[in-house]
């Protein structure tokens, strides 16, 4: 999914995990730390540590998080069989996108972020928040469940 998809709302699961983090490079690691411990025992433990490295490493590079200020991470587990991380920064100039691939992009060392989080999620997007002055990226997975 993309663009302003809207984040799933609250449901049944675990309680929400949110943790706040300085803006700089360093924390990304402690990101997905904290991403991979909250989903200790899910199916997701792989994939969405992996999504909230990439969604925090764009928080730092590419928003006002990463000149000063922080960026929140929040994992959830909305409904049985889904599981949600969310990263929620400071605000940047450009909305989120998937580049589109040429031969020489596939070359680049960066741009490829949020494609990972597309192969990676069920679906994923974002929406704006506090008056336009900050926006949450969200990537969600999903796995089958027992019908009873």
């Amino acid at each position: 999914m993309t663009a302003a998809y809207p984040l799933p709302p609250p449901g049944p699961g675990p309680a929400r995990r949110v943790r706040v983090f300085k803006g700089e490079p360093r924390q990304v690691p402690a990101a997905r730390a904290f991403v991979a411990a909250a989903l200790a025992g899910c199916p997701a433990r792989e994939t969405l540590p992996a999504c909230v490295s990439e969604l925090a490493a764009n928080a730092v590079a590419h928003t006002a998080s990463g000149a000063g200020g922080v960026f929140a991470v929040e994992v959830s587990r909305p409904a049985e069989g889904m599981a949600l991380v969310a990263v929620t920064d400071l605000g940047g100039p450009d909305e989120p996108a998937i580049r589109p691939g040429d031969a020489v992009a596939e070359f680049a060392e960066n741009g490829r972020g949020l494609a990972l989080v597309a192969a990676c999620s069920s679906r994923w997007g974002y929406r704006d928040v506090r008056d336009g002055k900050g926006r949450t990226v969200w990537a969600e997975a999903t796995w089958p469940v027992a019908v009873t």
